[in-house]
């Protein structure tokens, strides 16, 4: 028999007790000579949970295949070289060794195997390659490649991972509450977009500096850059047909739209160096061009506490008065107390005295017998001499009504001259209001006054 069948029966004979074998990875599995055997030929098993490097397309395709089709496949492939294939998910630019406008630029990939890359522009040869641990979605970077650069990775697992220059492995991390959307770099902030309807700001090393919540769901982000007047802000598409403006957290512009917006640019158009293009839902284009002349100015809309709860208080020194109070309210405090209760006690006397003294005098609006639960008060309204009296009149009974009441009015004949003496009341419903009006007409031309009072009060029809 030939090498190669040999060869391919041993392949075949070590694969079927891989399968059979319930912990392949334990050295302890395999018979010594068979482990001898193997590491002879194909060197020795690598450990997938231990390994760094992951196997590649064709290798997991064999690992799926029945033994009758693995010969095969090894037949079909022995000549091609192995090569692990990814797919890119997201990219960015970094600046090689200056940062000019102009400069040279590498290209910066996130690929779906959690890689970083970073090519070369001339030869896309890779010059650096970092690891994280999950898949990363969007990229921010900043500084010079030659020099010091920072780059920020949100990946799937809803975490952004800071790493710097010759770091093969992230050295922050910044744990979300929920999916990033969109990832901006505002001078030293990153800002964030969530699944919550809501922006975060965030320094480099994690720390939470603000969150603003918006009115509907975040489609998609970018920059907004103002060279001419050095400004930076973020521009953030709702699902709501909205574009809004924010630097920090302070809203600067809303811009409504007749659909979602669901990708936007801002930069150099033509002629034009500050222009807005943005693609809607429905697949609409919409170019804006911002006046040389205008300003953002931000508006009192603004989401979140006032400026002024983040102002730090003047808060003066401790005075030896304040010490000395603080002390004695320490050492008399029982007696302090004794003292309060005292004068709470008094001013709850005054106030039952006085309203003894008005239920006495009749100078309460509410009945006191419980056979009448009635409730009065009067409205003057006019500047004389005719005045209009009203009443009004209200049973406080919760299941009883009142029937068969007079209202009398009690007054000076020779000052004031009343059309009507007393009423007639209805039948008065708990819980309702009961208007009775009057004119009162003054008969003095000295403007003497008296009191006209409603008695001797309401009296039940034949008592």
């Amino acid at each position: 028999m030939s090498p190669g069948p040999q060869l391919w029966h041993l392949l075949q004979a070590l694969v079927s007790m891989c399968i059979r074998i319930s912990d392949p990875t334990s050295s302890s599995a395999y018979p010594n000579c068979l482990q001898i055997l193997w590491n002879k030929t194909f060197g020795t098993r690598p450990k997938r949970e231990t390994a760094e490097e992951p196997l590649s397309i064709q290798s997991l395709r064999f690992l799926q295949l029945e033994l009758s089709e693995m010969e095969a496949f090894v037949n079909q492939h022995k000549s091609n070289s192995i090569k692990r294939q990814t797919v890119i998910t997201t990219m960015t630019t970094l600046k090689k060794n200056l940062a000019d406008e102009d400069a040279v630029s590498c290209l910066v990939l996130g690929t779906e195997n959690k890689e970083l890359l970073v090519l070369d522009p001339e030869a896309f040869t890779i010059l650096a390659k970092m690891s994280l641990p999950s898949v990363p979605v969007f990229l921010e970077v900043s500084g010079q490649f030659d020099v010091e650069f920072r780059l920020a990775a949100a990946c799937r697992n809803g975490n952004i991972y800071i790493l710097r220059r010759d770091s093969k492995h992230p050295k922050y991390c910044i744990e979300l509450s929920a999916q990033p959307v969109g990832l901006i770099r505002v001078h030293k902030v990153l800002v964030v977009g969530s699944t919550q309807d809501s922006l975060h700001g965030f320094t480099h090393k994690g720390k939470k500096l603000w969150t603003v919540q918006m009115p509907a769901a975040i489609l998609t982000m970018n920059l907004l850059e103002q060279h001419s007047r050095g400004l930076q802000a973020v521009m953030a598409g709702l699902a709501n047909g909205e574009v809004r403006i924010y630097r920090d957290k302070a809203l600067l512009n809303v811009i409504h739209t007749p659909d979602a917006v669901t990708s936007l640019c801002f930069g150099r158009y033509g002629r034009e160096d500050n222009t807005l293009i943005m693609t809607t839902r429905g697949g609409g284009l919409i170019i804006k061009i911002l006046k040389r002349t205008a300003m953002f100015v931000e508006g009192g809309s603004e989401v979140g506490p006032p400026p002024a709860q983040a102002m730090k208080l003047n808060v003066p020194r401790k005075t030896r008065l304040y010490v000395d109070q603080t002390l004695r309210e320490r050492e008399a405090g029982t007696a302090m107390h004794r003292a309060f209760q005292t004068d709470l006690y008094l001013l709850r006397l005054r106030a039952a005295r006085a309203y003894l003294q008005a239920l006495e005098s009749s100078l309460s609006p509410l009945s006191t017998t419980a056979r009448e639960p009635l409730k009065l008060h009067a409205v003057v309204q006019g500047l004389g001499p005719t005045f209009k009296l009203t009443l009004h009149l209200q049973n406080t009974s919760t299941t009883r009504p009142v029937l068969g009441l007079l209202v009398c009015f009690l007054y000076n004949e020779a000052l004031y001259s009343l059309p009507r003496a007393f009423f007639k009341v209805p039948l008065l419903v708990p819980g309702l209001n009961y208007p009775l009006e009057t004119f009162v007409e003054s008969l003095s031309n000295k403007g003497i006054s008296d009191i006209i009072k409603v008695g001797p009060a309401l009296v039940p029809r034949g008592r």
